[in-house]
């Protein structure tokens, strides 16, 4: 019986049942009278009954038969950009960041704010005198900009059963030639840090390079940090990747200087990629990496020309003590390293007398310790160096030689993504004659990442 049938029925039994309490003490005509109304009623209802029974049954729900199928890949319905693949991920991340730097030098006069030295550390920019105890003037500067902000956006797809990937990033470094200065606008240009494609274990593009162990960077209110000791290099290359395993042939480039010449010389006249090969250990939640540099050193002027092939290694790695403490290192060492290796403090090859390269050796390394004492706070203290062999004989002897740096900082994280920071920097440089020059930085950061 319909349900609704069923009601009408119930209710009806209901006010018939109700109904007879109150006539109970009626006269006889009366009693007829409604159980001749009853009879009525229930006729009715059997008259619907049939009615009911004859009616044809309806269709199934047209929604239900035609429901849609869910969607083959739930990443992405749609791409956000025309050309692109169905169900290609598109993310944007990166993190806005001012910093506030007070430097003071003893040994000589920083040039001014347009000298990258004033918005980050860069061992070769420390003043120090042409001769040891020259007469020098000392200054202190007090500096602020937001260029390290940046953005990255990236794509990622899965065709076939392989994997595709874009990745292009940039940051507040780019020159603003008349664009602004900090008299009204403070503008800055854009500069390409990243930009490569990746297809299942290949890599084509402009990152870091192979020989660079970005996660043993320090955790530093500075650009890099740890500087002295570290390489630290963006540049074409194509590189294979498997497992721990990677090997990458990147783009040439010389730094050199004439024979008993201060000035440094550039070359791109390489006709061999720069060879990396690296091997990746996982130590619990650390890791040890090891790797191996192999480059032609190669420059034609015209009317000189001379290569030769050089070799370099590395150690590097971070080793995660407990739930609060890492310990992060490198050591370099090798010949015509000087390009990569503190932000080429030192060229990778001199002249001789007969027009000939012969590299630079040197080496460097760093140590950094990273205790968190909360969520909300941790600091770090980082020591960096880097020495090279210099040859008096084809170099002068105020070339550079070598520096050091110490660091000490504090990070509090009010809420989770902003980072307020605190550094202070002590750095020494040396050239050859013995001549040296300090520096000491006070540094202050904040930071939101997205």
């Amino acid at each position: 019986m319909d349900s609704k049938l069923k009601r009408t029925a119930m209710a009806l039994a209901i006010a018939s049942a109700l109904a007879l309490p109150g006539v109970a003490g009626a006269q006889t005509d009366k009693e007829q009278a409604l159980e001749a109304r009853v009879a009525e009623l229930e006729k009715i209802v059997q008259q619907l009954l049939a009615e009911k029974q004859a009616a044809p049954a309806p269709a199934p729900a047209a929604a239900v038969a035609a429901a849609p199928a869910k969607p083959a890949n739930p990443i992405q319905d749609t791409s956000v950009v025309p050309n692109a693949l169905g169900g290609t991920k598109f993310f944007i991340t990166g993190y806005g960041k001012l910093d506030v730097l007070y430097t003071s030098t003893d040994d000589g006069i920083m040039a001014p704010a347009t000298n990258i030295g004033r918005d980050f550390y860069v061992p070769s920019l420390t003043p120090v005198p042409t001769t040891p105890g020259a007469a020098t003037t000392s200054g202190s500067y007090l500096n602020s900009h937001i260029k390290q902000t940046r953005v990255m956006m990236g794509t990622d797809s899965v065709v076939n059963d392989h994997k595709l990937g874009f990745r292009l990033e940039f940051d507040l470094y780019g020159q603003a030639t008349g664009q602004g200065d900090e008299r009204i606008s403070n503008t800055y240009g854009l500069a390409v840090r990243h930009a490569y494609m990746t297809y299942d274990k290949w890599l084509f593009g402009q990152t870091w390079s192979n020989f660079m162990d970005v996660a043993a960077l320090s955790d530093t209110v500075d650009f890099i940090g740890n500087t002295d000791g570290t390489a630290f290099v963006r540049q074409g290359q194509v590189r294979w990747t498997s497992g721990g395993l990677s090997i990458s042939a990147e783009n040439p480039y010389l730094t050199y200087s004439a024979l008993n010449a201060t000035a440094r010389s550039t070359s791109d006249e390489g006709r061999m990629p720069d060879l990396t090969a690296a091997y990746q250990f996982k130590v619990g939640k650390g890791h040890i990496r090891a790797s191996v540099l192999g480059r032609e050193l190669r420059y034609d002027t015209g009317t000189t020309d001379d290569s030769s092939y050089v070799v370099g290694g590395s150690l590097t790695g971070k080793l995660v003590l407990g739930d609060n403490d890492d310990v992060r290192f490198t050591l370099y060492g090798g010949d015509g390293i000087g390009r990569y290796v503190g932000l080429n403090f030192q060229n990778d090859a001199a002249l001789n007398a007969a027009g000939d390269l012969e590299a630079i050796s040197g080496y460097a390394g760093s140590l950094a310790w990273r205790h968190v004492f909360s969520p909300k706070f941790r600091t770090n203290i980082i020591w960096a160096m880097q020495d090279y062999d210099i040859d008096t004989g084809i170099t002068p002897a105020t070339a550079l030689k070598g520096s050091m740096s110490y660091a000490v900082n504090g990070f509090y994280t009010p809420v989770p993504k902003l980072d307020l920071g605190l550094e202070y920097r002590y750095a020494e440089i040396e050239r050859e004659n013995g001549a040296e020059g300090t520096m000491d930085r006070f540094q202050f950061t904040t930071k939101y990442s997205f």
